[in-house]
């Protein structure tokens, strides 16, 4: 805080000498600006809201001078928020606002504007408040962002296990769910740390995390997490008869290939659809003949499908794949890096994928549920950047809890944006980063009288049109 000038001091302490005590001074540039502060309880939001009212300017000589209403449209500052890409962060988190608030009555307003400010990656719970104050507030609402206040909001969210699951519960409409289980290192001694298996062969406790995602919608679905050592899909079970979830089908990708797993799903209810591994004995039970084909996404797809014992076994070949595979074995082979075995086993399986499932379905069906999983793999890469940093230091386990629930929620609004870029069909070129950026050219613009929004630049308003939302209706005037 900056030194008060002497004399300012000065007429401060003998005005509350003579009993005006409810007095704070403002200073822009060089003058001194006078205000009558007090709080009053909001029994609505549960919480003290501070009220500050105009009285005049200080003068060094003539004292305080007060104001009258032409001379408070003089001096009172203009106001410049961020303004477009406060619509757009807001229009991403709109859909799961109403369970958010059901769910958490108390504190959604501090979830939502910490999962907001981190739609676009991490941002420390000490600037927090800081990147919230500089957008404008859409919803005009007062959360309480300090960082001791944002990390026991946390805490509590964390225990309330019940409330997650009821925004888990609201989001889980669909039918095929990707399933993806990945670690989270961490230094701290926390219960649910534990050493486990991970790519980097690290000796770092870990946490694993699993998330669930629509792969019809896109969307993030849930998140748990579970100790360190665990690496199969039982966990997952457990989590959804918890949420008094079944009959939905889980794509997995070639990590959870083994027959427990098969069974543990099966056994459950659950439909799976699951790749096999290149060296699987399961190719030797399907003939090599494809006596069906298929466009997907202009590629021509030839497949073939067997019935074995409890499930069925899918046989997909992608012509382009397996023309691309040929010539990577051929020279390969050619640079002495395959041996002829090698290079006649590789060959024969060049282009193809083998999946399995517990399901009889239509080929083109089940090959575009699994083609669809790749767009939630990139939204599990995109929810450890935003955790990593927070949970490598967190100190008890309901601290993350609540950690990794305020991500989720800023990977659901991501995602939000992804579908939209992709609905508009520019996502190969225009990130939700990029969206941000650019709507972030547009400001609100306040005298205290008014508000406008400054001029959209033609780049910004051609990409909202590509949206087709009305992202800029005019302000109140």
């Amino acid at each position: 805080m900056k030194r008060m000038e002497k004399w300012v001091k000065t007429w401060i302490d003998q005005e509350r000498k003579n009993g005006r005590k409810r007095i704070e001074i403002k200073k822009s540039h060089n003058a001194h600006y006078v205000y009558d502060s007090t709080t009053v309880w909001n029994k609505e939001l549960k919480k003290r809201k501070k009220c500050s009212k105009y009285v005049g300017r200080l003068d060094r000589e003539r004292g305080l001078i007060k104001s009258s209403k032409s001379v408070v449209s003089r001096i009172v500052p203009r106001s410049i928020w961020h303004y477009g890409n406060a619509i757009i962060l807001n229009h991403a988190l709109e859909t799961i606002l109403p369970v958010l608030k059901q769910a958490f009555p108390n504190t959604w307003e501090e979830l939502y504007a910490l999962a907001l400010v981190r739609i676009t990656g991490y941002v420390p719970l000490k600037r927090v408040k800081l990147k919230w104050e500089q957008l404008f507030n859409v919803r005009n609402i007062e959360p309480i962002l300090e960082p001791a206040h944002l990390s026991e909001i946390l805490r509590l969210t964390g225990i309330d296990r019940k409330a997650q699951n009821t925004v888990f519960s609201t989001l889980m409409g669909g039918q095929h769910y990707a399933f993806d289980l990945s670690a989270i290192f961490t230094r701290s001694a926390m219960n649910i740390a534990d050493l486990g298996h991970n790519k980097l062969e690290a000796s770092i406790p870990q946490v694993n995390l699993v998330l669930l995602s629509s792969v019809d919608q896109q969307l993030p679905s849930m998140v748990r997490v579970v100790p360190g050592s665990i690496r199969d899909v039982s966990t997952l079970i457990t989590s959804l008869s918890d949420m008094k979830m079944s009959e939905i089908t889980l794509v997995l990708d070639t990590g959870f290939f083994s027959d427990d797993n098969m069974k543990a799903m099966s056994d459950s209810g659950m439909r799976f659809v699951l790749p096999t591994r290149r060296n699987s004995l399961l190719y030797e039970k399907i003939g090599k003949e494809m006596g069906g084909h298929f466009f997907y996404r202009e590629r021509l797809i030839k497949h073939s499908k067997v019935h074995d014992k409890d499930v069925w076994l899918y046989l997909f070949e992608d012509t382009k794949l397996k023309e691309e595979e040929e010539k990577t074995l051929y020279r390969r082979f050619d640079e002495g890096k395959l041996n002829k075995e090698e290079f006649a086993k590789s060959l024969a399986k060049a282009g193809q994928i083998l999946m399995v499932s517990n399901s009889d379905m239509d080929a083109k069906n089940i090959f575009g549920i699994y083609k669809q999983r790749e767009g939630v793999e990139q939204q599990f890469d995109t929810f450890k950047n935003t955790l990593q940093a927070d949970i490598l230091y967190l100190q008890d386990d309901e601290s993350m809890f609540g950690h990794i629930f305020a991500s989720f929620l800023s990977l659901y609004g991501y995602s939000v944006l992804q579908n939209l870029l992709r609905k508009a069909e520019i996502l190969d070129r225009v990130s939700p980063t990029d969206l941000i950026e650019e709507l972030s050219t547009v400001y609100a613009i306040s005298d205290g009288e008014k508000e406008i929004i400054t001029e959209v630049r033609k780049k910004t308003r051609i990409l909202v049109e590509k949206l087709g939302t009305d992202l800029f209706p005019k302000l109140k005037s």
